[in-house]
Formats: structure tokens, C-alpha cells, sequence
């Protein structure tokens, strides 16, 4: 495994991707979903964090989004699968060009 020397917070992933930072952050809330090492806690305090990624980290989650948008059908079990709260959901839905 290559050294890692910088890693991107949440909400910067976000922007680079164009993506909802709460979809990103339920995607990452379970680091079984990206490979090990690839999902970062930067602690800023006693216990305060935010959640950083590794360069491999983006290029899985933006895999894993592409492969989990090909059909309307697969991004809602996607949803489903690694969302919880409801009302995201909604408003990830709501927000979908499908």
C-alpha cells in the first residue's frame, strides 16, 4: 500500500464529485463500504472528527456511485442500502435527473 500524505475531507469530496455531502458522509459512516485505509478520521478536538478520504477512496466512491446510477431501479436499492434516514433519501431522489 502506497504512503498516504493527504487526504480530503467529506465536504470537499462533495464538490469535487458534485454530490450530496450527507449521501457521502452515510456512504462512509460504514468504512466496510470503501476498501480498508481508504476512509480517514482527522480528529480536531477531544471528540470532535470529520471524516477524510484518501485519493483511492474518491476514485472507489465515484465507481461506486457511476455503477450504483445505471438505472433508475439500482439507484434506488443503492439508496436503500446505504442510507438510513428517510428524508434524505427523499431529497436525493427528488434531486435525481432519473
Amino acid at each position: 500500500m502506497a504512503t498516504v500524505t493527504h487526504v480530503f475531507s467529506i465536504d470537499y469530496v462533495a464538490k469535487l464529485l458534485e454530490e450530496d455531502s450527507e449521501l457521502l458522509q452515510a456512504i462512509v459512516s460504514n468504512d466496510d463500504n470503501l476498501s480498508y485505509g481508504s476512509i480517514i478520521s482527522v480528529y480536531t478536538g477531544q471528540d470532535e472528527a470529520i471524516t477524510s478520504l484518501t485519493r483511492g477512496g474518491i476514485e472507489e466512491l465515484e465507481q461506486m456511485l457511476a455503477h450504483a446510477r445505471r438505472t433508475a431501479d439500482e439507484w434506488n436499492d443503492f439508496l436503500e442500502d446505504f442510507v438510513d434516514d428517510e428524508e434524505l433519501i427523499a431529497r436525493i431522489k427528488a434531486k435525481s435527473p432519473r
